[in-house]
């Protein structure tokens, strides 16, 4: 049976993209646009994996994560892992997506190969 992956970015091209993509991996994919969004999704689903992407409006995805870890621990939910996903490598971001000690981080575009290769890496490590 697949994982369930939630993708979380404010970018409709990516969030297709990586819904047809993994899908077609057998993974069934639910997409957010948003932080709040995937809030809600996160109360009647349960997920394997979250990849985020870090630049969103509203709450971006280091507080995303950081709210989704704290329903997760309120709700006695088992921890998730995270995947970080972005197109502006800025240190200062970057070294808060490291603080959370997220399964990976990865620049877009990224090479396809490697997302998977993460994403297989994360889920056989929850």
């Amino acid at each position: 049976m697949g994982k369930n992956i939630l993708v979380i970015d404010d970018d409709k091209l990516v969030r297709m993209t990586l819904k047809r993509l993994l899908s077609k991996e057998s993974y069934r994919v639910s997409i957010a646009e948003s932080g709040q969004e995937a809030l809600s999704l996160l109360e009647t689903n349960p997920f394997d994996l979250i990849i985020s992407d870090l630049k969103m409006p509203g709450m971006n995805g280091i507080e995303t994560v950081k709210r989704i870890r704290e329903y997760l621990e309120q709700n006695n939910k088992s921890p998730v892992p995270e995947i970080f996903i972005s197109a502006y490598a800025k240190e200062d971001i970057y070294q808060e997506a490291l603080k959370l000690n997220a399964k990976d981080y990865l620049e877009k575009p990224f090479d396809i190969a490697a997302l998977l290769q993460s994403i297989k890496k994360a889920i056989e490590s929850k």
